[in-house]
């Protein structure tokens, strides 16, 4: 059971304007609740104990929302990217690097999941030795479009990760969640700190070093193709992620 999670929840969501210009998107309410909380609430559920929250836009606003959150199966810390105007999400991996200790989950703080993905992730296992080192959690559709970062894997093993994969090499796409287990830790927190010292290195995704990592062999994938999730990047996304947030408040 990985106990651990980082929220990277830096960014404002400027394509959401203007339901973004006065608070981030990670406070955007769907059904009582915001979307943070949603998130906080699905980890704790599947059995994360410590949460680390990366902020960045309208940071004292996201601390006095997580600092009301009186949940006893939970600690969270938030941990200010101030780079975040100029640095993608690179930059707030960078930041918690030193609490990249033991095994723990990346979840995008865009990327709302339901308590059983939790637990489908938490129990992803290599077929040889219990665990991938590093697993990236995807979804399967009939056609993927120029947004999606789409996965190129063969069998359960990823072979490569990108928003500009062609057609033929994409057969999934990533939804924003990683588990990070035994070698897998220092393997990405050192290629997040050799990444960060290229004078390109504040401009990536993080994921770029997922895909740097790649060919090792050492990163695996988890399909969670069925259950419920929904990513908030569009002001069409909003009623979406309604419908399913509705469905949990109502569900309890």
């Amino acid at each position: 059971m990985i106990e651990h999670a980082i929220l990277l929840s830096a960014g404002q969501g400027s394509r959401m304007l203007p339901l973004t210009a006065e608070r981030p998107k990670c406070l955007i309410d769907f059904s009582g609740r915001t979307l943070i909380e949603w998130q906080i609430e699905m980890l704790a559920r599947g059995g994360v104990k410590h949460i680390d929250v990366v902020t960045g836009f309208m940071t004292d606003m996201v601390d006095a929302v997580v600092a009301g959150i009186d949940d006893p199966r939970v600690t969270i810390t938030t941990r200010f990217n101030p780079f975040y105007k100029v640095a993608d999400n690179l930059g707030s991996c960078w930041i918690v690097r030193e609490q990249m200790q033991g095994d723990f989950l990346i979840l995008n703080g865009d990327t709302l999941v339901s308590e059983e993905l939790v637990r489908t992730v938490q129990q992803a296992d290599h077929p040889q030795d219990g665990g991938w080192p590093i697993t990236v959690t995807v979804d399967v559709k009939p056609a993927y479009d120029s947004d999606d970062m789409k996965v190129e894997r063969a069998g359960d093993k990823l072979v490569h990760i990108g928003k500009t994969l062609t057609a033929a090499q994409s057969n999934a796409e990533s939804i924003g969640f990683l588990a990070f287990r035994g070698e897998g830790v220092n393997l990405f927190r050192e290629t997040v700190r050799q990444a960060m010292r290229t004078p390109e290195g504040v401009q990536h995704w993080y994921l770029k070093v997922i895909d740097s990592i790649a060919p090792t062999g050492k990163v695996g994938t988890v399909s969670i193709e069925g259950q419920e999730w929904a990513e908030v990047d569009f002001l069409n996304d909003i009623e979406i992620a309604t419908a399913l947030t509705d469905r949990w408040a109502t569900a309890g």
